[in-house]
Parts: C-alpha cells; sequence; structure tokens
C-alpha cells in the first residue's frame, strides 16, 4: 500500500514522501496513529494543501520535545525491586514502570515513548533512550536497587551484587592457630 507521511518516521521516510508499506502497517500503525494518509488523488491535493501547517505544527511539536528534552536528558531515576542475591530482580521493570517513575518525577512521558527493546531483569544503572518526538532522542538512566541506599552506592559506581569473600588462606590461619592453642595440632 502507498502512503504519504504526515511525519517523519524512523527507516522510512521524511513528511510528505509516498511511500510503499505493507498493509498490516499502515492499516494498524500508520494510519491510526496519524502519521500517514492513503496515497489517494485525493488525499495528495489535501496535503499539498496543508503542507504548510502540517510542517509548522511539526516544528512547534518538535520544539516542544526539545525543551522537554534539556529538563529529562541525562536524569537519572531510581526504582526498588526485590532481588536475588546474585542481582537478578524476582519481576521486571517495563516500560509502564519507567513512564510512572519518570511523571512522578515532573515530566510527562508516554510508554511507548520509552525505547526498550526488553524489559530490565537486573540490578544496576541502564541507560534507557526516550524519544520525545520522531526527531528528539534523549537519553536517561534508571537506578534499579533493592533500597535507596543501595542506590546510592550504585550511583557511586559501587558493585552491589559481589559478596565479600573470606580469603581461604587467612581463615585456615586463623583455624589452625585455634586448634594449636587447644593443643590438638601442632604447626
Amino acid at each position: 500500500m502507498e502512503v504519504i507521511l504526515l511525519e517523519r518516521v524512523a527507516k522510512l521516510g521524511q513528511m510528505g514522501e509516498t511511500v510503499k508499506v505493507r498493509d498490516g502497517y499502515a492499516r494498524n500503525f500508520l494510519l491510526p496513529g496519524g502519521k500517514a494518509l492513503r496515497a489517494t488523488k485525493a488525499n495528495k491535493e489535501h496535503f499539498e494543501a496543508q503542507r504548510a501547517q502540517l510542517e509548522a505544527r511539526n516544528l512547534e511539536r518538535k520544539k516542544e520535545a526539545e525543551a522537554v528534552g534539556e529538563k529529562l536528558n541525562g536524569q537519572s531515576f531510581i526504582i526498588i525491586r526485590q532481588s536475588g542475591e546474585t542481582g537478578v530482580l524476582y519481576g521486571s521493570v517495563a516500560t509502564r514502570d519507567l513512564a510512572e517513575i519518570v511523571t512522578q518525577g515532573g515530566v510527562s512521558v508516554g510508554r511507548n515513548q520509552f525505547l526498550l527493546h526488553q524489559p530490565i531483569k537486573t540490578l544496576g544503572l541502564h541507560v534507557v533512550p526516550v524519544q520525545l518526538h520522531p526527531e528528539v532522542t534523549v537519553e536517561v538512566t534508571i537506578n534499579v536497587a533493592r533500597s535507596p541506599e543501595e542506590a546510592e552506592r550504585q550511583a557511586r559506581g559501587e558493585l552491589v551484587t559481589t559478596r565479600e569473600e573470606t580469603n581461604l588462606d587467612d581463615l585456615g590461619l586463623e583455624v589452625g592457630a585455634a586448634l594449636a592453642e587447644a593443643g590438638d595440632v601442632e604447626l
């Protein structure tokens, strides 16, 4: 199916271009989302008549997205989750959770704006891209931790999933010394 793009679509084209896409992609994503029109003669004429208004609206949305992006870019958000000793979460952190925590931070972002290809399933710092506009993408850092104190340690760069390892040589000397005091073993 041929469609006229009403905005820039990644890996497809710029606003105003007529592109050929699969029918399902057009019917299920582009047309209902207001991102494209069917490439009929009437729609082409309508688009050319409205082109200046569409470009102005697109430019205005881009400026708004850039303003929001300046506030959001590089910010860090903390999400508290339960996990095992190895750092694997019992659940996961999905785009819905990210949208809630960023919105609580004062910036309204929809869950479909996070470019998260798979849910976050481990503790640690995760850099997640946020697409505010087809031409504006910023990155936020998501700090997934078991407690606020652990989140602070992770933010400083400490690894919280490693256990303290006891030096076996020191342990052997301590046990040997204790047995020698008891008179059972000579060193």
